[in-house]
């Protein structure tokens, strides 16, 4: 299956409205705050540091970037082209490669892993943004992807984060002004309850080989002039216990 029209074209319309300046997007935090982070849990967990990595969801590619400085092979994919439009603009000199996929869609994801062998993956807050319906499919891509040596990082908001984000877009003034556009184009992050995530993983035949908490970092202030963090969990998946 594929991800629904409804979500493909809810993030084409945001990334073709989006600003160019990195920053200017809710999440698109300085990388050392985020994938930075991310990575200190990643490395160590990785099987072989020199399968090519991909950045699944990697929308204007500010982390895609900085994974290229740092492994030896980085595509960055998303499902919107006007999302790798901004990437590839981005990173004139091309220090990694960009790629339109449908991460839920099977023939997509088989193609890919014809042509790149096993991978290891960096997601960040995409299964909470799918549908439903999307989810197992799009986990399942993950584990082809990813084949027998293949790890990958995923960070997802907690559930306890949709309450946050939905009291800052109920606030007296409205939502943060960065967050406006993501509501205006639908993309409310879809609940995914903690205990759902190890489902959906172990469904697909992976093993989670370390957890744990970490605030997902974004660009946004309170009034107050504090940076906006939302809690969120990281998982390292792979085959193998």
């Amino acid at each position: 299956m594929s991800v629904t029209s409804r979500y493909k074209e809810a993030w084409e319309g945001f990334w073709r409205e989006a600003p160019g300046e990195q920053g200017a997007v809710f999440w698109d935090a300085e990388p050392v705050l985020t994938a930075g982070v991310h990575l200190a849990r990643f490395e160590p967990r990785l099987v072989d540091f020199e399968l090519p990595l991909i950045d699944l969801g990697c929308g204007n590619g500010t982390q895609t970037r900085f994974l290229a400085e740092r492994f030896t092979r980085v595509v960055g994919t998303d499902i919107s082209a006007a999302a790798l439009d901004h990437a590839r603009r981005a990173d004139p000199e091309g220090a990694a490669e960009y790629r339109l996929l449908d991460s839920a869609e099977r023939s997509e994801v088989e193609a890919l892993h014809a042509e790149l062998g096993d991978v290891n993956i960096y997601m960040r807050g995409v299964l909470h943004q799918c549908e439903a319906d999307d989810r197992q499919a799009l986990v399942d891509g993950i584990a082809t992807l990813l084949g027998e040596r293949g790890r990958a990082l995923l960070v997802e908001l907690s559930e306890t984060a949709r309450p946050v984000l939905m009291g800052l877009a109920q606030g007296p003034e409205g939502p943060p002004p960065k967050l406006r556009p993501v509501l205006a184009h639908g993309i409310a992050p879809g609940e995914v309850a903690d205990a759902a995530v190890p489902v959906y993983l172990g469904a697909a035949g992976l093993t989670v080989l370390g957890s744990g908490e970490l605030p997902l970092i974004t660009t946004e202030y309170t009034a107050e002039g504090i940076r906006i963090e939302l809690p969120s969990a990281w998982y390292v998946v792979g085959r193998e216990s």
